[in-house]
């Protein structure tokens, strides 16, 4: 038996073992059967994220936290974005949709405003800026002929005076994400005597509902951060499409902890009150780029000095 087929069937049942993006699609006889997992595939989906090893502060010898953007306009970051549509399976869903399902069902109970995570927000809060309607001038002009100050705007809408068209309506969609934001803090491990990364949080950018209504769609802002360690379990049962192989799809925890994406770095934590790149490096764009380099080879070069006698 040579090296070749042992590695076939070594393959063949590690795959067997891994979530389909669509389970039982080969032994489905009709449409709805697609998706049911028998008991033992239920059994073997039973499995959780690969757990963070303990680290000991003492341990720590170096850490730098850092702030990156990850632009969804790069074909490498897709899998973030897509699918924005909910309407190609349950397993297809954009990393929007899963955090703000996540938040909805209350799985996910800590979201904040802030990557420090220090001031929470309600998902009151959070819808709110997701949804925007006004009077039209249309509207207000019904609304001024009709009410006359004694018939508010839901007595007129019951009444049928005013309709949907005299309302300008804008709504967050996952399509209108078009950045994450991602704190993370990298580590010198003594023990291990290697540079590490650990994520610490994650927030997605979009224009919000009343600023898409103005027709601001350039200005973006950070929509809630969520704290990503507490999240790991929820993110490692979605799973992102693999566009080599879509029988074995990739969880979003596996995608984001091998730093599977294409980022920036805006931030690093400094005296100055950890103030971003372009607050000191002024409309130069290029000249941003370049400091966001010197940032991350200024990390990397820790790893390389801690060799030198």
């Amino acid at each position: 038996m040579n090296k070749r087929f042992l590695l076939l069937i070594s393959s063949i049942l590690f795959s067997s073992n891994i979530v389909s993006a669509q389970s039982n699609l080969l032994n489905a006889k009709i449409p709805e059967e697609i998706g049911q997992k028998t008991a033992a595939q239920l059994e073997a989906d039973n499995d959780k994220p690969l757990p963070y090893p303990w680290i000991n502060d003492r341990d720590v010898l170096f850490g730098k936290r850092v702030w990156e953007i990850v632009d969804l306009d790069e074909r490498v970051n897709f899998p973030f974005y897509y699918s924005i549509e909910e309407n190609l399976g349950s397993d297809r869903k954009s990393l929007f949709n899963v955090l703000l399902d996540g938040i909805k069902n209350g799985e996910i109970t800590d979201v904040y405003a802030d990557s420090y995570f220090q001031n929470k927000k309600t998902l009151e809060e959070i819808l709110s800026s997701f949804k925007f309607s006004e009077l039209t001038a249309d509207g207000l002009e019904v609304v001024n002929t009709f009410g006359g100050g004694s018939r508010s705007e839901e007595e007129l809408k019951a009444q049928g005076i005013l309709e949907e068209w005299h309302y300008n309506n804008s709504e967050v969609t996952p399509a209108d994400v078009v950045q994450y934001k991602i704190v993370g803090l990298w580590y010198f491990d003594a023990m291990q005597a290697e540079l590490k990364y650990r994520i610490l949080g994650i927030a997605p950018l979009a224009v919000d509902a009343l600023s898409k209504a103005r027709g601001m769609e350039d200005a973006t802002s950070e929509l809630f951060w969520v704290f990503y360690p507490s999240v790991r379990d929820l993110l490692h049962e979605s799973k992102a499409f693999n566009d080599k192989n879509s029988a074995v799809p990739f969880s979003f925890d596996h995608l984001l902890n091998s730093r599977r994406f294409s980022s920036v770095i805006y931030k690093e934590e400094n005296v100055y009150g950890d103030r971003n790149i372009d607050e000191y490096v002024i409309e130069n764009a290029q000249m941003q780029l370049l400091e966001a380099e010197r940032i991350k080879e200024k990390i990397r070069d820790i790893e390389q000095d801690m060799w030198n006698y």
